[in-house]
């Protein structure tokens, strides 16, 4: 199984919506939440090439990306294939 990651903060509807999707397809994840952790969050927007948004989704250390990108390949048919189970 892969090692998913993902960088949250509380209150956030997006960090809500990728969490349900991963849900949904049954994938367990280890959750980072950078509400008031500013070194936590510096970490997140290092190994994210830049972003600052939550949340911040990583595959095996490899940054995936947010919210609404992950929804894309996931309609696109390529989400699975990543955290594999396809």
């Amino acid at each position: 199984m892969k090692n998913i990651e993902i960088y949250t903060t509380m209150f956030c509807p997006f960090c809500a919506r990728a969490k349900k999707l991963l849900n949904s397809k049954g994938i367990k994840y280890k959750e980072i939440d950078v509400t008031m952790a500013g070194d936590l969050r510096e970490e997140m927007t290092q190994r994210s090439h830049g972003a600052r948004t939550v949340p911040q989704i990583f595959v095996d250390g490899e940054h995936i990306g947010d919210s609404d990108y992950i929804h894309m390949l996931d309609a696109n048919g390529k989400l699975d294939q990543i955290l594999g189970i396809a």
